[in-house]
């Protein structure tokens, strides 16, 4: 499957505990106050092996957590093989989107947006499944493009964009799918940077000059799941690995930065996912982990090595019972692995800022923005 690419494109802090929650939406600003509180968002981010949830209020330009939720759910075990939503698997995420639906009543949240990605967007029988979930649970998912996947992780990291960052490239890897995308602000005053980010919630085609420019983005159906699924069949771990990371530089060759040279000075990477925040807290030896830690931390490309090179020394089984990957993610952290290696292998930096923070706080800023409930932004 060859990635996807955009319709007549170009061509162009400190850390929380990750991946997996759930968002809402909220009505407009008018009538979001209730108890005297600022009325409550959420927004739902169904993937391929998570179901994630926030519940949150704004506060000031910010905005501040409430309630969560994340349980692994693994909607797309099979779907490589099968083109379809296994039947255990379905049921597995109605029972986690159940407990979601008690959640959303219980905070009487009104509005919400609650998506889908990359499963939903493969499997033939998605349709069926969104049906079944508004039928048991009354919840209604939407299956978002992957650019709007893309836009609303950039957004949500803009707080962790340099001053000095004159090209930015922003990644979330997923389980079902990685997105790509490479912004030049070369053009933009370097104090409105990280709000030039923000802009982008409108779209990845600015209108005016001096603001943000996508040069081009991609989504690469592989993620930590998919990934891991295609190489199952090789038994030694490290020739896996290898595999792994290759076959994924592979996927990389239509993406237009991917071919040409670009300078050190001023380049960025910013990396968002369980992967990378999971390598963040190896690095840190968190057997607990502490967002605070984690978010914004920046590692090098040889730290990100060291850690690497240890998971394959621990082989499976000690990476299953290593505490600071965790039973939930030990499994999918080498697949992971390899798409972070390649990446860093490609670009010309060795510093990453990792992000705890991806496509629910973007869909949150996306949503209390348009309603225009935050205090002086992020947008404008």
């Amino acid at each position: 499957m060859t990635p996807e690419r955009p319709r007549e494109e170009d061509a162009i802090a400190q850390l929380e505990g990750a991946d997996d929650a759930l968002e809402a939406v909220v009505e407009p600003s008018d009538s979001s106050q209730h108890s005297g509180l600022a009325q409550l968002y959420a927004a739902l981010d169904l993937g391929t092996n998570s179901c994630r949830m926030l519940v949150a209020r704004p506060k000031g330009s910010q905005f501040q957590v409430v309630d969560s939720f994340s349980k692994t759910v693994q909607l797309g075990a099979g779907l490589e093989a099968s083109g379809r939503l296994s039947r255990a698997s379905m049921a597995r995420t109605i029972q986690a989107l159940r407990i979601c639906q008690k959640k959303l009543e219980k905070h009487n949240v009104k509005r919400m947006r609650l998506v889908a990605t990359e499963a939903c967007r493969r499997a033939k029988n998605a349709r069926d499944f969104i049906r079944q979930v508004r039928r048991e649970t009354g919840l209604q998912l939407e299956i978002i493009a992957p650019e709007d996947e893309a836009r609303l992780a950039v957004i949500s990291c803009a707080p962790l964009v340099s001053a000095k960052t004159e090209q930015l490239l922003v990644v979330d890897i997923g389980g079902g799918s990685t997105e790509l995308v490479w912004i030049d602000l070369s053009g933009v005053e370097q104090s409105d940077r990280p709000r030039a980010i923000m802009r982008l919630h409108a779209g990845f085609k600015p209108e005016d000059e001096g603001q943000a420019r996508v040069v081009d983005w991609i989504s690469v159906p592989l993620g930590v799941a998919t990934l891991k699924d295609q190489f199952a069949d090789v038994e030694d771990d490290a020739a896996r690995f290898a595999l792994m990371s290759w076959y994924f530089e592979e996927n990389l060759s239509s993406f237009s930065p991917y071919n040409h040279e670009n300078a050190r000075d001023g380049f960025q990477i910013i990396g968002t996912s369980g992967t990378v925040t999971t390598v963040a807290a190896s690095f840190l030896g968190l057997k607990r982990y502490d967002r605070t830690k984690v978010d914004g931390l920046r590692m090098s490309s040889d730290q990100i090595d060291t850690v690497i090179r240890d998971y394959l020394a621990l082989g499976p089984e000690g990476r299953r019972t290593d505490p600071r990957i965790g039973r939930d993610r030990h499994s999918l952290i080498m697949s992971g692995a390899a798409i972070l290696q390649a990446l860093m292998r490609v670009w010309p930096t060795d510093r990453l800022s990792v992000a705890d923070r991806g496509l629910r706080e973007g869909l949150l800023y996306a949503q209390m923005s348009a309603d225009g409930v935050l205090d002086d932004g992020p947008y404008e």
